[in-house]
Formats: C-alpha cells, structure tokens, sequence
C-alpha cells in the first residue's frame, strides 16, 4: 500500500532523511521509533504529502503523493479540536464539509450526526459527551474525540504522531489498547510515531528505527517484525524485542527483520 522509495530531504544544507526505501501492507501496524531530531515526523508528513522530497518518491496505491487527502487521516500529538464546536461538531466536520448541498442534503447530514455519535460510542465516549466543548473534556478524552474524527474519513491509512505522549501513564495506557482493539476491528494501515521503545513493540506488527549518521542525514537502522508481541507478553519476550530495538545497528545489521 505504501512505498518509500529512496527518499531523501534536505532543509537547506541540512539533510534529514538520507535514502529511506521501505514499503509497508496493507493493514501493517507500523511504528517509527528514533531519537530526537532524526527525522520521524518528517517521514510522517511525507506519507501525508505536507512535504515532499527532496530526492524520490512516496507512493500509496502505485500513486505518488502530491498533497493531503482522505486516503491519510492524522492524529497529531496535540488534540486538533475546534474549541468553538461542540464535540459532536468536531466529528461531524469533516464528512459534512466532503458533502455536496443539495437534494437529499439534510436526510445526509441526520446519517452523518448517527454515524458521528458511533465513531463516538466506538472510542469510549457517550451521547452526553457529545454535547461538550473540547475544554470540558480530559486530555484522554480529547484525543478519543481526534480519533474518531479521523476514522469517520474511512483513511486507509492512519497517522499518528507521538499521539498519547501528552497523555499521562493511566491514561496512556488505556488509549494504546484502545488503538490497538480499533486497528484490530477495522483493519486500516496505522504508521505511529513514538519515542516509547515499549509503547512501539506492544501496539505494532513491526518497528522501523530511525538512526542519525552525523551530517549525512538519518537511515534505517531497524526494521523489525514483533507482530507476535503484546501488552500481557511474558516479560522476557518483551524485554528482548526492546532491548534489540534500542541497541540497533550495533546488534542487528541494517533491515534486519526477526
């Protein structure tokens, strides 16, 4: 489904990314994990095609990216709420703006306002969080509320970036199940970008580590496959995914994949 195929972006004399090639399934749940700086949330925005690359190609379906569209949806650290709408509104927004006016319009909008307060009942939430404003809601919450208005797009393929490092651990915790349940259900590709090596081998079918090589930009260090990993894995399982994850390019050669 997608194809990063020797990608490269400069900024300015900067390089950031350096010869990224990588594909990923349909219906792969895949992390990038890397430290600071090295260039994951740059890749994120390449698949959502806000940037382009300097050098190569990022396709989706054979076809090259060239701007946004309702084949990515995006989950961003940081809830993107209208404060002004309500909750309901939030969800509502983006299928009545893809709506054309006319005949049939409002029996349209009633379907869209009952298939918006599923998406809400779906993440967790009721009818009465519906009638809320974003600030009456928890950081959890709002972040439910982001989720469902990015599934309601139907996106074959779902961004997110660093979306529960905001989040306290309780809290966190209980969204990365939810994530994880959802992606099970609905099948729709999920690359998430995280910093959490932990968080990484217990949501995703396979890791990719980002490494920076000093000027040169950042490669692939790790491309791993952990799809029999989860949250109530024997402890020592999960420990040694980690711990091959995080010591990387000096334990594993490039592209390896367990």
């Amino acid at each position: 489904m997608i194809a990063i195929e020797k990608v490269t972006v400069d900024y300015g004399q900067r390089r950031i990314l350096d010869s990224i090639d990588f594909e990923i399934e349909g219906g792969e749940f895949v992390s990038i994990v890397g430290e600071t700086g090295c260039g994951k949330s740059t890749l994120l925005r390449l698949l959502l095609a806000e940037e382009m690359p300097t050098t190569g190609r990022v396709l989706v379906n054979g076809v090259a990216r060239t701007q946004p569209d309702r084949h990515c949806g995006y989950v961003p650290q940081r809830y993107s709420l209208f404060p002004d709408k309500t909750v309901l509104d939030n969800v509502m927004f983006g299928p009545m703006v893809t709506s054309k006016i006319g005949l049939g319009y409002f029996k349209r909008k009633r379907a869209i306002r009952d298939e918006a307060l599923e998406y809400l009942k779906h993440t967790g939430l009721t009818k009465a969080d519906a009638a809320k404003y974003p600030h009456q809601l928890s950081g959890g919450m709002q972040q439910r509320v982001a989720i469902a208005q990015a599934l309601i797009m139907k996106p074959e393929i779902l961004l997110m970036d660093e979306a529960f490092s905001a989040l306290d651990p309780a809290t966190r915790s209980g969204m990365q199940r939810l994530i994880k349940r959802l992606w099970r259900e609905s099948g729709t590709t999920i690359v998430f970008v995280t910093h959490n090596t932990r968080e990484a081998v217990c949501l995703a079918t396979r890791v990719i580590g980002l490494a920076k090589h000093g000027e040169s930009g950042s490669s692939i260090a790790v491309d791993l496959s952990v799809d029999h990993i989860d949250f109530d894995c024997p402890g020592n399982e999960l420990d040694e995914a980690i711990d091959h994850i995080e010591r990387g390019p000096s334990r594993i050669p490039e592209y390896a994949v367990l």
